[in-house]
């Protein structure tokens, strides 16, 4: 379970890092501060976005496996779903491009506006269930924090999106102008990746000599 969770994060590690590079190599071309990560998927090296987010779907699942398989979360908790979502949101918003308004809309971009919705509130609401019932565990109190605090500035990252869009509604603004969308969004993957991280960093961690991680309070 631990080389379940190392391998896990060598890929988001490698999911994140190709998703950086495209930012750094057209931070020329693409507006950070008001174009969406989701640009790149619509260039010539889509491709390689959509690899990166496989990746990070791909080694979320192996750090959830590795977390159901040590006891830290229960294999039909919600914090286990929450996190299977996720990288099912992430794989559907890598394989459907989203749209590209010098064309206009399309059903591509529609289905991955969910899949990117699904993701982005899942990944909070896992990191929030499965580390809340370890936060006063002897052992395991400082990485369920850890996650805890990262869970819960993600869901504020999503909670100002919402309140943005609220905002638009009554200003007759267009909801993105409303709030700098590519900082923000920027912003909160950034701060779900580092939620995904610790809890691979907290999966990969031993229990000690010949001892084994305590089973989930869920169970």
């Amino acid at each position: 379970m631990q080389r379940a969770a190392h391998a896990g994060l060598g890929a988001v590690g490698a999911g994140a890092a190709i998703v950086l590079g495209l930012d750094v190599a057209y931070l020329a071309e693409i507006d950070p501060l008001r174009r969406t990560i989701s640009e790149h998927g619509l260039g010539e090296h889509g491709w390689l976005f959509a690899l990166g987010l496989g990746l990070l779907a791909a080694g979320s699942l192996a750090i959830g496996a590795s977390l159901v398989g040590r006891g830290v979360a229960a294999v039909r908790s919600f914090g286990t779903v929450a996190l299977a979502a996720w990288s099912a949101g992430l794989l559907v918003a890598a394989w459907f491009p989203k749209h590209d308004w010098s064309v206009g809309p399309s059903l591509s971009g529609s289905i991955h506006r969910v899949g990117g919705i699904v993701a982005f509130l899942s990944l909070p609401l896992a990191a929030l269930v499965i580390a809340r019932p370890w936060r006063r565990h002897p052992e395991w109190r400082r990485p369920a924090l850890a996650v805890l605090a990262l869970g819960l500035g993600s869901l504020l990252w999503v909670l100002g999106i919402a309140g943005a869009v609220v905002a638009a509604e009554s200003s007759g603004l267009p909801w993105w102008r409303v709030m700098p969308l590519g900082l923000v969004e920027r912003g909160m993957a950034v701060t779900e990746v580092a939620a995904l991280v610790a809890l691979g960093v907290w999966a990969a961690r031993g229990g000690g000599a010949g001892q084994s991680v305590p089973r989930s309070p869920e169970r």
